[in-house]
């Protein structure tokens, strides 16, 4: 079979299967860093099913149990036609009852929980009326960016361990077999209001809260900073924005630009009058 046909099998046999469908096949080779390559019933030619190192049996060693030539059935999470690929879950066959829970919440849907882990990358939750996981402290997660519309420094200052919490749902993550929640998506975007009642040429008056190469973040409302970038410092040239300003400084800025969907404030120092700026 020459390329051209063999990538159009490839395909055909790839464009009958769907994700969620079970997969049956026998392992044909294993690296601890890959995962398992499987040659998929139907299609021996070669394999074309991948269990992920990722989505092997949770507990234990990825790899321990898997071995060449053992039959594996497997949840389809993804399939990639460009690739040649489809992307399988073995965890999800051996936790049934944590995927159909999983795979039945519809995003925007609100979910209630419990802290029950706080790590530097973002926040486990134990849902009131989810399974319990078999790695995580909680089948919940909220990413860092998704616990509050305001700047912080720690998780810890926005939630606690054992606080009960109401989060939206974003999406089922099959990689880690969790639902996906954002904290601030469940209360108001305060955003959105600043830009209601603020135009494009206000001036305000701010503080400045941090200095980077490139200018100074000053802060015109509760949660809400917008940036001075260097060359809108000052009229005269600034090599850096501590030769202007200091944290801690309050000073009148114009806005310049507002943009809703990326949340940014651009805002100008140099053209703000010089008379009193009127506070948000």
């Amino acid at each position: 079979m020459d390329a051209a046909s063999n990538d159009q099998a490839v395909r055909s046999f790839l464009s009958t299967i769907r994700v969620g469908d079970l997969c049956s096949g026998v392992a044909t080779e294993i690296s601890r860093s890959h995962g398992v390559a499987v040659t998929l019933d139907g299609f021996p030619a070669k394999p074309l099913g991948s269990v992920g190192a990722s989505d092997l049996p949770w507990g234990r060693a990825r790899t321990e149990g898997v071995e060449v030539g053992r039959r594996i059935t497997a949840e389809v999470i993804a399939v990639d036609p460009d690739g040649g690929q489809v992307h399988l879950s073995m965890a999800a066959t051996e936790h049934p009852e944590l995927w159909t829970f999983l795979k039945r919440l519809d995003p925007g849907g609100i979910l209630s929980g419990t802290v029950a882990a706080i790590e530097s990358f973002g926040v486990f939750v134990a849902l009131d009326d989810g399974p319990g996981h078999p790695v995580f402290p909680g089948v919940g997660f909220i990413t860092i960016p998704e616990l509050s519309w305001s700047r912080f420094e720690a998780p810890s200052d926005v939630v606690r361990v054992g606080e009960s919490v109401s989060c939206e749902f974003l999406q089922f993550d099959t990689w880690n077999g969790e639902a996906r929640l954002s904290l601030r998506a469940t209360r108001p975007d305060p955003f959105q209001a600043f830009a209601d009642a603020t135009a494009v040429g206000r001036t305000l008056r701010g503080t400045v809260t941090r200095l980077v190469p490139f200018g100074a973040f000053v802060q015109v409302a509760d949660g809400i900073e917008g940036l001075v970038h260097l060359e809108e410092l000052s009229w005269a040239p600034v090599a850096a924005p501590g030769d202007v300003v200091r944290v801690g400084d309050e000073v009148p800025v114009r806005v310049t630009g507002l943009d809703r969907v990326r949340r940014i404030v651009a805002l100008s120092r140099r053209q703000a009058p010089s008379g009193p700026a009127v506070p948000f």
